[in-house]
């Protein structure tokens, strides 16, 4: 699928990869939708790529009637759907049990699970919905394309991950069902697993932190760029043979329990 004409959607786009992502679609002439929580953020992403190329809609991936209304609205803005990228997710560290033997609460695995893993599905089901009624269009005779965000926790999830583990294994475990079911309505499904990228989040953490984090990043010995992550979608977008596959974006590093 070509990027000419494309219309995105990116969850969690107001920041972080989103953002990076969202930035590196407009750059290759996609007009993007970015559903975020954060009003602020997202309403300053717009003022920055310009009105006439991205728009922002308040959205919660956990629930169905604002995914679906949000949905709804880039259909009146843009007519169509082309591509969905979900990035929106949270990363709490919590261990089973703390220090005083006291068990992690379920309420703080639930929402975990319910943002990363719920709410990823959540978007893509109406994705889907949106994308089968489009025409067919390249040699491929595809209609869209869902990109989904792990992480590497989902195979090396270290301690305290258990929530956040939890919920990028279970995107990685769901890519190749979604692109089966998704296959006769010519929608292909895939998932970036990142690394340790340099998220604004990240580089402003102390020096030495961002040195132990790079120290078990094998080659190129470095954080890794969000615009990469962006431009992994882009390809994946370009790349009608890549479906049902995750693909790890870590500069081969494997993470140790700690």
């Amino acid at each position: 699928m070509d990027t000419i004409n494309k219309i995105a959607v990116v969850t969690g786009g107001a920041s972080g990869l989103g953002r990076a992502t969202v930035e590196e679609f407009v750059k290759a002439g996609i007009k993007v939708a970015i559903l975020d929580v954060n009003q602020e953020a997202g309403d300053l992403a717009v003022t920055e790529l310009g009105s006439d190329k991205a728009l922002f809609i308040q959205t919660d991936v956990t629930s169905d009637t604002s995914v679906e209304a949000a949905f709804e609205q880039v259909l009146t803005q843009f007519s169509k759907i082309d591509i969905c990228v979900n990035c929106a997710g949270i990363a709490p560290a919590k261990k089973v049990l703390d220090r005083e033997g006291n068990a992690q609460p379920l309420a703080s695995f639930s929402k975990t699970i319910s943002i990363n893993l719920i709410g990823t599905f959540n978007v893509a089901r109406v994705a889907a919905q949106m994308m089968a009624r489009n025409e067919v269009h390249g040699e491929s005779s595809e209609r869209g394309i869902i990109i989904n965000t792990a992480s590497v926790a989902a195979y090396e999830g270290q301690m305290g991950q258990t929530a956040y583990a939890a919920s990028k294994s279970g995107i990685v475990g769901m890519t190749l069902p979604m692109a089966r079911d998704l296959a006769r309505s010519g929608i292909r499904v895939n998932t970036i697993a990142p690394g340790i990228m340099g998220t604004p989040l990240l580089l402003g953490m102390p020096e030495n932190v961002q040195e132990s984090l790079v120290a078990n990043v094998q080659f190129p010995k470095r954080l890794g760029y969000p615009s990469e992550f962006g431009r992994l979608a882009i390809h994946m977008i370009e790349n009608s043979y890549i479906n049902g596959e995750t693909i790890r974006l870590d500069a081969a590093i494997r993470m140790p329990p700690k």
